[in-house]
């Protein structure tokens, strides 16, 4: 079976060369645990450095855990897709050395459009914010890393 018959193997390939060039989730930390057509999972360590004047983890990090994740997941077709926009919702004040995961699945995906829901939690596996993501695919755009 070829690479590109593959779609676990082309979800890796995907995966493994977004991140090469992903220098902020890097930057932050984020791992890509576990990838799969139309899902991905991404984790990140809350240091001092990611913390609001409340002391919380600044929502727009905990939101960028969450994008990365919903990128990995509309990527891993081998075919380059972009956010067209998201919904974020927080239901949990994420805290210093919180071990947050973040889980995209795929709820749609037609033409060049796709629809995904990703559940941001805690080590604790509370629930602390979900988002929304909108992808667009674009067309005449090598994949990612080729």
């Amino acid at each position: 079976m070829t690479e590109a018959a593959d779609p676990q193997r082309c979800a890796e390939l995907a995966r493994d060369s977004m991140y090469l060039s992903d220098y902020a989730s890097q930057a932050l930390g984020i791992e890509i645990v576990a990838i799969s057509p139309g899902r991905a999972t991404a984790t990140m360590t809350v240091r001092k450095d990611m913390l609001n004047g409340f002391g919380m983890c600044h929502g727009g990090l905990v939101t960028t855990l969450a994008d990365t994740a919903f990128a990995f997941a509309c990527n891993s077709y081998g075919e380059t897709t972009v956010a067209a926009g998201f919904d974020a919702e927080f239901v949990q004040a994420v805290k210093l050395a919180d071990c947050l995961t973040a889980e995209a699945i795929e709820q749609s995906r037609a033409g060049r459009l796709g629809l995904y829901d990703v559940t941001v939690r805690n080590q604790r596996g509370e629930v602390v914010a979900f988002l929304r993501g909108r992808s667009y695919r674009l067309r005449g755009k090598p994949p990612a890393g080729a």
